[in-house]
């Protein structure tokens, strides 16, 4: 029986997501995103920033890297996997990282207007939370 390992977490990303390939031929893309959490501490207002590893395969993967931006805000939902391995010296290391199943890009809007924002840098980087038609095409159904 598997236990529940899921994740749902938004955030804005870092850096413009990287691209790569597998030895066995699949696209992997990789991103980090940063997650802001405000809450009140001694009558101030404190942000507490997190910063998230994203990895994502096959057509999800070819998906984010051509429309994530840095600056983006993205929603994902997946799950959490442990990378082990042994540095040079021999200590054994570890980091969690976010497998993605599910990506949304979302648009940042100005409450006042309902418009998109016209801030350069926002505008530059937001891209529409729905996918183009070609990127469904090799994407094989769920089996239930």
């Amino acid at each position: 029986m598997n236990n529940l390992n899921s994740v749902l977490i938004e955030g804005n990303i870092v850096h413009d997501p990287l691209h790569k390939i597998s030895p066995k031929g699949n696209s992997i893309c990789t991103f980090s995103i940063a997650s802001c959490r405000f809450y009140q501490s001694d009558n101030k207002g404190v942000t507490e920033v997190n910063y998230f590893e994203i990895e994502t395969w096959a057509a999800l993967a070819e998906y984010c890297y051509h429309q994530g931006r840095k600056g983006s805000i993205v929603r994902v939902v997946g799950h959490l996997k442990q990378d082990r391995w042994n540095d040079s010296e021999g200590n054994a290391r570890s980091k969690i990282i976010i497998v993605a199943e599910h990506v949304n890009f979302k648009i940042f809007m100005q409450k006042e207007q309902g418009q998109p924002s016209e801030n350069k840098d926002l505008a530059d980087s937001v891209r529409t939370s729905e996918p183009s038609e070609e990127i469904y095409k090799n994407i094989l159904p769920l089996k239930a």
